[in-house]
């Protein structure tokens, strides 16, 4: 089984939606991810934690057997408030407080630049872009990444995607980048810039796949219980690359389970509020629900 490793933030958050309310949870994309991850493959986690980061919130990613030696313990967390309406696809940012992130220079560990699974979560691409020049055997890179950077760092963004195997963008963020309502022809733009696949995400009704040669197409969850969708694409990205590090394996049908286990992972994400439900979160109860998928999509 190969090393996941991924890159990113931490972050402590303040979360509101039409369901209740929480201050100062766990969050950061990298955190997701990486927990998202851990459920399959063994995992290291590179983002700036803070100084003030609670040790308790470092512990439960050692428990999750996360390698925590690339976190950046300096100056202050990084904190966001945001909060959802009943439309939920969206959080409405209230609050955001850089801090170190304005420092992180995303400087791997030695031992990291070695391996060969990346995911890069949201972060500044230009911190991405520095991470893939690291990197000296990478097999297989994913990338995220969200409206802001596609708004104010477009170019770097592209630069970031023609050096990554996998691009993983949410309908509306595809949208903005190729400037295009088609999200067909977006993937298909994406294609042109050198991965070889591109992962659309489309919420609570799924995601596609798109390569070259062909398209896939993998269904929402039905919740019954939504609380929280803060995080879900991060543990999505998280749980697909993890799951192609634990299979040493980036082939088509590879990448296809992935996203399903990746779905079947963020669906329990948004159950409860930011990290909670992953706290808990087993390997048998993802193998039951990608299980339930299978169902859904037999005929």
């Amino acid at each position: 089984m190969k090393r996941a490793i991924v890159v990113g933030v931490t972050a402590i958050d303040n979360i509101e939606t039409p369901f209740g309310n929480v201050q100062n949870v766990l969050g950061g994309s990298a955190t997701y991810a990486a927990i998202g991850s851990s459920i399959f493959a063994r995992t290291g986690i590179v983002a700036p934690a803070g100084e003030d980061f609670p040790d308790e919130y470092i512990e439960l990613l050692k428990e999750k057997g996360i390698d925590v030696s690339g976190l950046e313990r300096s100056g202050k967390a990084f904190r966001w408030e945001g909060f959802y309406d009943f439309d939920m696809n969206e959080a409405k940012t209230l609050r955001t407080e850089l801090n170190n992130l304005t420092t992180f220079e995303a400087k791997l560990p030695e031992q990291y630049k070695d391996e060969e699974y990346f995911f890069l979560a949201n972060i500044d691409p230009k911190l991405q872009l520095k991470v893939v020049k690291q990197l000296r055997k990478p097999r297989f890179i994913a990338m995220d990444t969200m409206n802001f950077w596609i708004e104010h760092q477009k170019e770097d963004l592209i630069e970031v995607i023609k050096n990554v195997n996998m691009v993983v963008l949410n309908d509306a963020e595809a949208r903005m980048v190729f400037d295009t309502v088609n999200l067909t022809k977006a993937a298909k733009e994406c294609l042109r810039l050198g991965p070889q696949a591109v992962i659309i995400k489309k919420g609570e009704h799924g995601a596609l796949l798109y390569t070259e040669e062909m398209h896939f197409s993998a269904p929402g969850y039905p919740l019954e219980v939504i609380k929280d969708p803060t995080g879900c694409g991060d543990s999505f990205g998280g749980a697909l690359v993890g799951y192609l590090a634990s299979c040493d394996n980036a082939h088509e049908a590879s990448i296809r389970k992935g996203i399903v286990y990746g779905s079947a992972v963020a669906s329990f994400t948004a159950e409860d509020f930011g990290t909670t439900r992953l706290k808990t979160l087993t390997k048998e109860e993802v193998e039951k629900r990608y299980h339930e998928f299978r169902e859904m999509r037999e005929f």
